[in-house]
């Protein structure tokens, strides 16, 4: 008990540390200051946005809407821009129906996001209350459905869009893909939003090495972390 508690005081100033040190600590990667941040959404399914890169010409995609799609319709309340949403999961897909109804300038999509197109097995969490499902099988179960997919550079073109002002990903480890595949076709897209799943069901105990190797391609690529929320949930800037 005495070893548990001189653990958990160490992790808390080691925290604390990096937090002072405006480092991440996960990839050890410096964030770099801004002072027009803006939190949007709940706790649970909000994120971290500078502000004044976003307005109401802005197209930004929301992938993974889950049961709480705060920072989706916030964007649009708080920039009046068009949001363009996508989730296969048929509880995201009743959800939003039932929340996105009055809200013309967002668009949704029941697709997923991967390198290619093609139809995958999407694999249920083990607690059946929760809603993300994972075509890494993040969570190793049985129990799955099928649903259509699609490159992201595919599904700008076919939504004639040619850059993006923001992109978010929360997709049960399917970003390491997505984040490849951006790099690989040169997408031009603003603000990147990523959570890294694996920070809360990792597939092995290499996850981290696997979420620094990610976060440094995607700096390698010209972008700044900005702000790191603690727990795999990271905001990108691409610099001009």
């Amino acid at each position: 008990m005495k070893t548990q508690l001189v653990s958990r005081a160490f992790q808390k100033v080691f925290r604390r540390v990096f937090q002072l040190l405006s480092i991440d600590e996960i990839t050890g990667t410096k964030v770099v200051s801004r002072n027009d941040l803006l939190h949007i959404g709940t706790d649970y399914g909000g994120w971290v946005v500078p502000k004044d890169l976003l307005n109401a010409d802005s197209t930004c995609y929301c992938v993974g809407c889950g049961e709480d799609i705060t920072f989706d319709l916030g964007l649009i309340e708080q920039f009046n821009c068009h949001v363009y949403a996508f989730d296969p999961t048929p509880r995201a897909i009743k959800h939003v129906r039932e929340h996105a109804a009055d809200y013309q300038k967002y668009h949704f999509s029941d697709i997923g996001l991967w390198n290619q197109e093609e139809k995958l097995r999407f694999y249920a969490p083990k607690n059946s209350a929760h809603i993300s499902h994972s075509a890494l099988n993040l969570q190793k179960t049985e129990e799955f459905f099928e649903a259509q997919v699609d490159r992201l550079a595919n599904v700008m073109h076919k939504n004639g869009h040619t850059h993006l002002d923001l992109l978010k990903l929360d997709i049960e480890g399917a970003e390491y893909k997505v984040v490849n595949s951006i790099i690989e076709d040169k997408l031009d897209i603003k603000i990147l939003c990523v959570e890294y799943d694996e920070c809360f069901n990792p597939l092995d105990t290499n996850y981290r090495d696997r979420i620094k190797e990610s976060v440094t391609s995607i700096l390698q690529f010209g972008y700044s972390l900005v702000y790191a929320q603690g727990n795999g949930n990271y905001t990108f800037v691409k610099e001009i």
